[in-house]
């Protein structure tokens, strides 16, 4: 692949997850608010006529039975994700969260590798070891100090979180060879919505009026963020995009510092700033007969 188009996908995929850590920041407020299931309910809901319209406006074919296979299983394990990341991320600090989620996109360079018959880019490989150094440098400043059990399991709940998204991020790559983006975000949203809606009898509410338009707004965070994911995944392997998911912290701080006066400490800007570092070195473009792992 050429390096423009490489370095094209790599930038919109960061794009996409800076749309992503915005819409958690909507999600925090409104879960806080209204609770995490009503909240993610509501969202998704929102999403099918938000992500719908434009595709449904472009006249589709019915989706293959391979995709169609592929969007069910990606929502189920999205409706699994969301609900543990979510309810984890309202009792524990944004960047917290966030830097524990930073396991996933190593576990998803194996499963690549395991799944996809991917091979592995040395590039890719220490850029996310040089990140996840940074993500340890985040935690040991954060370790003195004092968590509340609500902290402690929302950090548990967020780790349970970032297995699963691990195997979001291949079935994100198989799916976006079969699907558009629009078809993607479409159906993320239709099928998350159906898997929450099981437990509506008994812990759905109506959310009060005021909190509409920050549903609809997440939602079309969602839908924005999914289409350029989806667009990205397309054109890249996994293994190589996933250290975008590190840049996810950057935005998770500044948003938690703006709206939720979150601290940010010097172990954190100095994790950061290895976080940036490893995504710039995963960023180069490869060199696909010297730089691969045999």
């Amino acid at each position: 692949m050429k390096q423009s188009s490489l370095a094209a996908a790599f930038t919109v995929a960061c794009l996409g997850i800076a749309v992503f850590a915005s819409m958690d920041a909507v999600i925090k407020a409104l879960s806080l608010a209204m609770g995490t299931y009503n909240t993610l309910l509501w969202r998704s809901i929102a999403g099918i006529v938000v992500s719908g319209a434009p595709w449904l406006w472009r006249r589709p074919a019915r989706p293959s039975r391979a995709a169609m296979k592929l969007h069910l299983e990606r929502g189920a394990v999205s409706a699994v994700m969301a609900m543990l990341f979510f309810w984890g991320l309202a009792r524990t600090p944004m960047a917290q969260a966030i830097a524990l989620t930073f396991i996933a996109p190593l576990i998803a360079q194996g499963l690549a590798v395991l799944l996809l018959k991917e091979r592995m880019q040395r590039g890719a490989l220490l850029g996310s070891l040089l990140a996840f150094a940074g993500v340890l440098v985040i935690l040991w400043g954060q370790a003195s100090a004092k968590m509340g059990p609500d902290v402690l399991w929302g950090a548990v709940a967020v780790l349970l979180s970032a297995v699963a998204y691990a195997y979001n991020i291949i079935l994100m790559r198989r799916q976006a060879q079969l699907a558009d983006p629009y078809e993607v975000a479409f159906f993320q949203s239709a099928v998350v919505a159906i898997c929450l809606s099981v437990a509506a009898p008994w812990f759905a509410e109506l959310p009060p009026a005021e909190h509409a338009p920050m549903i609809v707004f997440a939602a079309l965070l969602a839908t924005v963020s999914l289409a350029l994911l989806g667009w990205a995944y397309a054109r890249a392997e996994a293994s190589y995009l996933a250290p975008v998911e590190f840049t996810a912290f950057i935005w998770a701080s500044l948003w938690g510092w703006v709206f939720f006066r979150e601290h940010i400490g010097l172990a954190t800007l100095a994790g950061a700033a290895l976080i940036v570092g490893g995504c710039w070195w995963a960023a180069r473009s490869p060199d696909l007969e010297r730089d691969v792992i045999p």
